[in-house]
């Protein structure tokens, strides 16, 4: 499968990258990307420009910014917060060519002006810590400033305070309206805290080519040769059989809404292995989904399980999930079958030797469950935990939350942007395992797979919240039909150029 998806680089790659390219005037092209979009930003307001330029290379590109604006008629009082003396060369030299053209730099931002635009230019992606001092103070004031004024906030490459990395934020960060990134995204502008701090984000590429790079946002394209009209000569059987195994006790309902997902999403037939002995025999709301005894359901013909809705941790639970574990079939685990695998040797064992893919699809508490770490600690570093995941367990990846991150066992990674806050609901992430079980099921590759369904089940929650049911509110159940629409969209649009 290509990586067909928008780039992702994390600082490391981008430094490497920019190193290959030290002769190219790199701080000219990303200052006058991000003063283009300065002036349209600065342009319905009145007032002057506010620059806050930092140390570094990011205080480069706003001296650069401040240089253009200038010249184009915007009138611009700039910031400095650094030491002149121990700026790198093209930081230096932007700043005398902003001093020679007439700029003049304040040492404090001015009281009582109307601003028009906040230009951040402090830190970029060269910070990894908590600002301090006087940086702190002065990421304090452009947010007040902003928020009691209404005046937008552009960003240089990341809002300063936020690392481009993970999305974590350790202190004060700059709460953007708009972030003009350069020559690719970030992962972290993309997940944690990254989406709360940085508006619309646009990408500067600066007449540079990424060629090869193992992360990528997911898109479409990604998994666009699986969008395949259905042939009039076919039958249940050719879309396969989907299995899923949970639903204890008072937990019924998780495997109820992971089997309507996986049925309303294609799978010609949905066996649920349902554990608790009160269950009853039939989902009067979708009678087409069929009900076994969990042991039956391991038995039965599937082409895809799913493990974990509502499973439970009991001893049962153990013996189910090394039955499941030992299939030749594609699975699914999620929720307590994710739970269990962390504290069971012989379930990490099995796991491990098993030849047909899996696919782990933890929120962050059972991410640490397994890795054996604070859940802040994954929420603060979410590509990497999924990668370490991957590699401990040798398996697919799905560690959801806000920018979910799928990774693959061949160094492959991506970062979804669908979604919203409506998806932070009950049984939300038991739909999930739902829709991408009935892909497996209906025999999609692993990674197709996964990608599409995360990236449905966050338009699903799009387009619920565009009609006004969300995210205040949002059900799970609510987003399986939305999915189904947005599915069938999709294959119907592949299948305009397709020829019989």
């Amino acid at each position: 499968m290509s990586l067909a998806g928008e780039p992702l680089l994390t600082s490391a790659e981008l430094r490497e990258l920019e190193s290959r390219h030290a002769d190219l005037p790199l701080m000219a092209r990303a200052g006058l990307a991000a003063a283009r979009w300065a002036s349209e930003l600065a342009l319905p307001r009145e007032g002057p420009v506010l620059v806050v330029a930092g140390p570094g290379n990011n205080g480069g590109d706003a001296f650069v910014l401040a240089t253009l604006l200038r010249e184009w008629g915007h009138v611009v009082d700039l910031v400095f917060a650094g030491d002149p003396t121990a700026q790198p060369r093209d930081a230096l030299a932007a700043r005398t060519v902003y001093l020679e053209t007439g700029g003049q730099i304040l040492p404090a931002i001015p009281n009582g002006r109307p601003w028009r635009l906040i230009v951040d230019g402090l830190f970029g992606i060269g910070l990894s810590r908590a600002p301090e001092g006087r940086p702190a103070a002065l990421i304090d004031e452009m947010n007040t400033l902003s928020s009691r004024l209404r005046t937008p906030v552009l960003a240089l490459d990341c809002p300063s305070g936020l690392d481009a990395d993970t999305g974590h934020v350790a202190g004060v960060v700059v709460r953007a309206s708009q972030t003009i990134s350069f020559i690719a995204n970030k992962p972290g502008l993309l997940m944690a805290d990254g989406p709360d701090h940085c508006g619309e984000i646009k990408v500067a590429r600066l007449d540079l080519t990424v060629d090869t790079a193992p992360g990528h946002v997911i898109e479409r394209d990604d998994f666009a040769s699986e969008l395949r009209p259905r042939r009039f000569n076919s039958h249940k059987g050719t879309y396969g059989s989907a299995g899923i195994l949970g639903g204890a006790h008072s937990m019924v309902g998780a495997v109820f809404l992971s089997g309507r997902a996986a049925l309303t999403l294609g799978a010609g037939r949905v066996y649920l292995g349902v554990m608790a002995p009160d269950a009853p025999s039939l989902d009067a709301r979708q009678p087409e989904l069929m009900l076994r005894k969990p042991e039956s359901l391991l038995g039965t013909d599937l082409t895809a399980l799913a493990c974990g809705p509502g499973l439970g941790t009991s001893l049962q639970a153990v013996k189910l999930l090394e039955m499941a574990l030992g299939l030749p079939l594609p699975l699914v685990l999620d929720a307590d079958a994710i739970n269990l695998l962390a504290y069971e040797g012989n379930l990490q064992t099995a796991l491990a030797t098993r030849q047909a893919p899996t696919l782990l699809t933890p929120h962050p508490a059972e991410a640490a469950r397994l890795l054996d770490v604070d859940h802040e600690a994954v929420n603060a570093r979410r590509l990497a935990a999924a990668k370490d995941i991957v590699e401990r367990f040798h398996c697919h990846v799905v560690l959801k939350g806000c920018g979910t991150v799928v990774a693959s066992p061949d160094g492959r990674w991506w970062v979804n942007r669908t979604g919203n806050p409506g998806l932070a609901t009950a049984g939300s992430g038991d739909v999930l395992t739902g829709i991408v079980t009935s892909l497996l099921a209906q025999g999609w590759p692993i990674v197709p797979a996964a990608l599409a369904a995360v990236h449905l089940h966050g338009l699903a929650a799009e387009e619920r919240v565009a009609a006004g049911d969300g995210p205040c509110g949002l059900t799970a159940g609510e987003l399986v039909a939305p999915a189904r629409r947005i599915l069938n969209r999709w294959i119907a649009d592949a299948g305009k150029d397709t020829a019989y």
